[in-house]
């Protein structure tokens, strides 16, 4: 696939986090890029996209928005649409599929037990079947997720309360998620790949308070919650099934050493950006 400019590239959850940072380093390359979103007039820092509305449920908007598309970045926020109905809109259409999947996949597993790894390993699946070029990223903690946790505990004081604050993991950059994204939507030669992915430093929940509090300017500090009452708070704002998965996950993250890939390194040239370069990112938005 060249990259003169000619090519279109749909990209589904361009609003998004990952989604956005894919957007724009697709027109850096000279990328003609179609945005896709469900409400695309209130889409706003996508002044070089064609925007278009996409409802996932609703498959013909997918099928219209992948007409003269190359290919299509995908990703899906929720699991209540069935996977097939998304890929036979793509079916036919474009030639390349790159999905945001999850490590939460297990290749070696008869059965994924994981729901999380399960919705995701469907949706694979489903691309496979298309016949298109397919390339699966599978990120492990996103750095945002910290925004979603933490943020409001922080723009209202310098206390967070936390379960596991010695769990450690490695959180990756949404922007490098994205600039896989863009190496194999752009690049020949990443066809049926499974790219891994994480951030190049492994850091507690403490350690990436204590970053965020030198990008901001602020001294944080960490506040160990009971597992339990974690859970009725973190149910506010995620699905029980995830929840489940993650203090389990968690608590072995005490213990266990954390997984680190050198993904990103391998497959843009260029390391990891930090956990400190992410919060100094974000800085604005705690």
């Amino acid at each position: 696939m060249t990259q003169n400019g000619q090519s279109i590239v749909l990209v589904v959850g361009a609003t998004g986090n990952v989604g956005r940072n894919v957007v724009q380093q697709l027109t850096e390359h000279g990328v003609r890029v179609r945005a896709a979103s469900r409400s695309p007039k209130t889409a706003k820092g996508l002044p070089e996209a064609e925007l278009v509305r996409v409802n996932l449920e609703e498959a013909e908007t997918l099928r219209a928005a992948a007409e003269g598309a190359d290919a299509a970045f995908l990703m899906v926020r929720g699991f209540t649409v069935r996977p097939e109905t998304m890929t036979e809109a793509l079916r036919g259409r474009v030639k390349r599929i790159v999905f945001l999947s999850s490590m939460a996949v297990d290749d070696n597993a008869p059965v994924q037990t994981n729901p999380i790894g399960k919705a995701h390993v469907e949706i694979e699946e489903a691309i496979r079947a298309t016949g298109a070029e397919w390339t699966f990223l599978r990120p492990g903690a996103f750095a945002t997720n910290t925004l979603t946790w933490w943020g409001p505990q922080l723009r209202a004081g310098d206390v967070v309360r936390w379960p596991y604050g010695e769990a450690a993991w490695a959180s990756i950059h949404e922007a490098d998620i994205a600039a896989v994204a863009v190496r194999a939507l752009t690049e020949d030669g990443h066809a049926g790949k499974k790219y891994v992915l994480t951030g190049g430093e492994a850091l507690t929940q403490k350690e990436q308070l204590h970053r965020i509090g030198e990008a901001i300017g602020r001294t944080l500090r960490f506040e160990e919650l009971a597992p339990e009452a974690a859970r009725e708070q973190m149910k506010a704002y995620l699905p029980e099934f995830v929840v489940d998965r993650l203090l389990p996950m968690w608590e072995r993250a005490m213990i266990e050493r954390a997984l680190v890939t050198r993904t990103v390194e391998e497959v843009t040239g260029k390391a990891p950006r930090t956990f400190w370069q992410w919060a100094m990112d974000h800085a604005n938005e705690f």
